[in-house]
Order: C-alpha cells, then structure tokens, then sequence
C-alpha cells in the first residue's frame, strides 16, 4: 500500500523555523519529523511514499537524494504547487495512484496501530476512514455564570472532543470528490463525503500529537 504525505503547506505558524525549512524537514531529535513518519508506516510493511511538496521542497528532495536512507524505501517527492490546497494536491497525484492507499501529514505522529486502522477502513466499505483522537489539552476551561466564574476546570483530556487526527486510508474513489478548483481536503472533500455517510472514523486513544508551533516542537523532542 502507498502512503501519501501532505507536505507542501507554508507553517506560519511556526515560522521561527519554516522561514528556513519546510515544516516536516524541522528536527525532531535528529531527524526531521517526515523521516520519523516514513519510518513508522515503514514498520508495518509500507515501502512506497508519496510527498506532495510545495513550499521549499528543493530541501525535501535534496534530503531524500543525498542521506542514507532504508533501501527499501521507495520515496517520490512531487511538486504538487507552493500555493496549493490539500485537496488540490491529492488530486495532482492521481496518476500515480492505482489502488487503495493510506494519506496523512507531514507534520504528525502517533503510535496508532495502521494494520487495525486499515482493517477497520475494509470493514466500514466507505470511501476515507479518518484517525480520530482526543488532543492534548493546552488551557483548563471556565464554566460562567453571568459575570462571575462558577467552575474552573484542569485540563482533562477525556472531556475533550474527538478531532481529525490524520492517518487516513482512501480508496481510488477519492479522486470523484476533488473536483472543485484549488479544493480543500478537510473542508470541502470530508465534509461531503460525511453528508454522503461515505466516511468513517476509527478511534485511537492513545498517544498523537501535531506540530503546529515552537512549543509543539520542544515537546515532541522531550
């Protein structure tokens, strides 16, 4: 099975380091986190990967060219645009798909089992099965009765609802629902498939966490 990677996007919102790199070439100990992800699909057999880069992807490539990587990898880093939205992206690499593949970020990691996560996705027969997972806290929460505090709340991980995680696995049929210009995966592709009761969730409670600012980046390293 093929594992795409969404790995083109700008990350403002870590700028500190993606005014020099690409958000998954940033270093988490001391490998970039898209070599963390390849090789956590590539413990459970995955062999071929598809990077949709964009924004500085020269660095994605030249990293790929000149390290030693597994032997068994087979990497294609494909320019999918610097402006590009996700679902545009995906649809750019149509042509190198022909089967069911597994689609995530580049810039997440969890240790969600992948072999449950796909026979799940044969089980429900839907079009894209999506990770949900409940994310780290970050503020305790007020609960307010006019102007006064009634509750605060610590942060609590089990009350928190359950969001897009990532880790994806679609069919070919995916390609039948990016048909809008420059479309967007999560707002327009998901959301239709959802009203279309053709997308499924499959629940991990353990561990993942997303890099979207500096802070996320000291606490994967940690």
């Amino acid at each position: 099975m093929q594992l795409v990677i969404f790995a083109g996007g700008l990350g403002t919102r870590i700028s500190e380091e993606t005014d020099y790199l690409p958000k998954p070439m940033i270093k988490i100990g001391k490998k970039p986190i898209l070599w963390h992800i390849i090789k956590y699909y590539s413990f459970f057999g995955f062999t071929e990967f598809l990077i949709c880069g964009g924004y500085k992807i020269n660095i994605i490539k030249n990293y790929f060219t000149k390290n030693k990587i597994d032997r068994n990898w087979n990497v294609k880093v494909i320019n999918t645009g610097k402006n590009s939205n996700t679902g545009e992206r995906l649809k750019r690499l149509k042509k190198y798909i022909n089967k069911p593949f597994c689609l995530t970020y580049g810039d997440g990691l969890s240790n969600v089992n992948l072999n449950k996560l796909i026979k799940s996705h044969k089980k429900n027969k839907s079009v894209v099965t999506l990770t949900a997972v409940k994310p780290t806290p970050h503020f305790g929460r007020l609960v307010i009765n006019g102007n006064k505090v009634f509750k605060f709340l610590e942060k609590d991980q089990v009350k928190e609802n359950w969001v897009n995680g990532g880790f994806f696995v679609c069919e070919k049929e995916i390609f039948q629902f990016l048909n809008k210009k420059n479309t967007i995966f999560e707002k327009d592709t998901l959301d239709l498939l959802a009203k279309k009761k053709k997308l499924s969730a499959y629940r991990h409670k353990d561990f993942w966490y997303c890099m979207d600012t500096l802070r996320d980046k000291r606490y994967l390293n940690k």
